[in-house]
């Protein structure tokens, strides 16, 4: 008998081919979605307006536990999500006026960045678990690398592209909180890496102490009369990183501020006009300026050292329009004191976001700062025609592009030395850092808040502001236009507040300071020491990784 071995088998015998499944390393994926969304949008509760720190802390525990052990690309993927959640939520103010695209446009390029760094560390999740798989893996590699390689991610995206962007870092979230002192020794690096470093940390002994319970349950042995050999027992409860992170973040959480000496007391009037200053808030030429000198009207006769205005509260350059000239004139005049205040200038036929020092009854300002931080695609557009090509509607809303100043951000001002930082330089550490070094012994943050109404971008600007005052031991006058406005001590704390949309002043003491924190003299060393020490350390373990495996 021959047997045809080419012919079908019969109906009830043939093999169905198989049809794909939700489990093992396609379901292990999914779960971590909706892990890494949650996490993203957790995170920024942490930040001004609700201002929950530990929520921030939270979230970045829920997006390492969605990267981890997964491959570096999937790690990327979870994180893109993770960061658009995030950013889509904490910078939403962008869209308020100009609408979705340039919001989503910020988001997407904030979130590449963020999508990188979990990428690697995922990869470090992996690493670690395989080279160093014991408890020292778990609860000190991992958190000590994982918030390294997060502090690069935050660092790179600081920078780059167009000057970087660095709102949402995690050590601005903590301006209020219990390891802010911190801040004074390490800055906002410092700061980002051991609240990455806890959160982390949290993830593993949580991880662990889930892992144990399920093994003892499975086990089917009751913890305490568990033999020795037993499962349960090998993976006990991981109470020795508890109680050694425990002790850690206590420790960390004593550290005193690190003051710098007082050298004297001057009395500041910072002036909130609540004038027209939105960009398409409908106004006249001189209406800011005008708002402005109403609200300060109340202060003529009062003994102040200095009167401080936002930026833009002058819309009249005194040095080409002569009504500004003698209008600011005339103010310092009666009030005796000195003024600075923010103003668009036009020196050879380019312009700049300038704040002028005008001395009582002068013609002409004793000092000026044009500001070192112009925000890309609001006060200028990089790559203009590139981006005209894709949304010339809106980069045809920026009609002028301001010029990046040049000249450092002390201002002499009748024997003050008082630093300026105007809106978006607030963000940037090595404009802030600048300014101590240079003999700033005041910081004034002048800003316009006018395009962002009621949103959480004033909040947040106020809680980065009250970070610098910390890292740089200087007391901090943040006054805007339409606010949030605060006077805020160097050790964090707030003298004084006005409303928002609300005209008035504050008129208050502030200190006046000489001397560099560790952190301004650690702000291009300790960055640049932990970017390196954690992709050297993510580069040794991949090595040995691969010497193991050749073996």
């Amino acid at each position: 008998m021959t047997v045809d071995i080419t012919a079908p088998a019969p109906a009830e015998t043939r093999a169905r081919p198989a049809r794909p499944r939700l489990t093992g390393r396609r379901l292990a994926v999914l779960w971590r979605v909706p892990v890494a969304v949650t996490g993203g949008v957790v995170m920024d509760l942490g930040f001004p307006g609700l201002g929950w720190w530990p929520l921030t802390l939270a979230g970045v525990a829920l997006v390492l536990a969605a990267v981890d052990g997964v491959r570096f690309r999937a790690g990327a993927g979870l994180g893109l999500l993770a960061g658009l959640a995030f950013y889509l939520v904490h910078v939403s103010w962008s869209g308020l006026y100009l609408g979705p695209v340039p919001w989503f446009a910020l988001s997407a390029s904030q979130a590449a960045s963020f999508a990188v760094g979990c990428g690697l560390i995922a990869v470090a999740s992996r690493l670690t678990a395989s080279v160093l798989p014991g408890r020292r893996g778990a609860f000190l590699l991992y958190p000590l690398l994982a918030a390294g390689l997060w502090v690069t991610r935050e660092e790179v995206a600081a920078r780059w592209p167009y000057n970087g962007f660095s709102w949402g870092r995690v050590g601005f979230s903590h301006s209020e909180g219990p390891l802010a002192p911190l801040l004074s020794w390490v800055g906002t690096s410092g700061l980002s890496f051991v609240l990455v470093a806890i959160a982390a940390a949290a993830f593993q002994i949580v991880r662990a102490t889930v892992r144990a319970r399920r093994v003892r349950v499975a086990a089917g042995h009751d913890a305490d009369r568990a033999p020795a050999d037993a499962p349960g027992r090998r993976r006990a409860l991981p109470v020795p990183a508890l109680a050694g992170w425990s002790l850690a973040v206590l420790a960390l959480a004593l550290v005193p501020i690190a003051h710098v000496p007082a050298t004297g007391e001057i009395t500041v009037a910072a002036v909130q006009g609540n004038g027209p200053a939105g960009y398409f808030t409908k106004k006249t030429r001189g209406d800011l300026l005008a708002a402005q000198e109403l609200a300060t009207a109340p202060l003529l006769g009062q003994d102040v050292d200095v009167v401080v205005w936002p930026e833009d509260g002058a819309d009249l350059d005194p040095l080409r329009y002569p009504e500004g000239q003698t209008r600011i004139r005339q103010l310092t005049e009666a009030m005796d004191a000195p003024l600075v205040f923010g103003t668009i200038t036009k020196r050879d036929g380019q312009y700049y976001n300038t704040s002028l020092a005008w001395e009582p009854g002068a013609s002409a300002p004793s000092d000026h700062y044009d500001k070192k931080r112009p925000v890309p695609f609001g006060e200028y557009v990089p790559d203009r025609a590139f981006y005209a090509a894709i949304v010339p509607d809106l980069i045809g809303m920026v009609a002028r592009d301001y010029v990046p100043g040049t000249r450092e951000g002390v201002l002499e001002v009748s024997g003050m030395r008082l630093g300026s930082a105007i809106c978006f330089d607030i963000t940037a550490d090595d404009v802030i850092a600048d300014l101590p070094v240079r003999g700033a012994q005041v910081i004034l943050a002048q800003s316009n808040n006018g395009d962002f109404g009621t949103t959480d971008e004033s909040v947040q600007q106020l809680a980065i502001a009250r970070v610098r005052a910390i890292e740089t031991g200087r007391d901090v006058v943040n006054v805007s236009t339409v606010g949030t406005s605060a006077i805020i001590a160097a050790d964090g704390s707030t003298i004084d507040r006005l409303p928002t949309f609300r005209a008035g002043a504050m008129v208050q003491t502030v200190t006046l300071r000489d001397g560099l924190t560790p952190a301004t003299r650690l702000r291009v060393v300790l960055p640049v020491a932990l970017a390196a020490a954690s992709l050297l350390t993510l580069a040794a373990l991949a090595a040995l990784r691969m010497r193991r495996a050749s073996r």
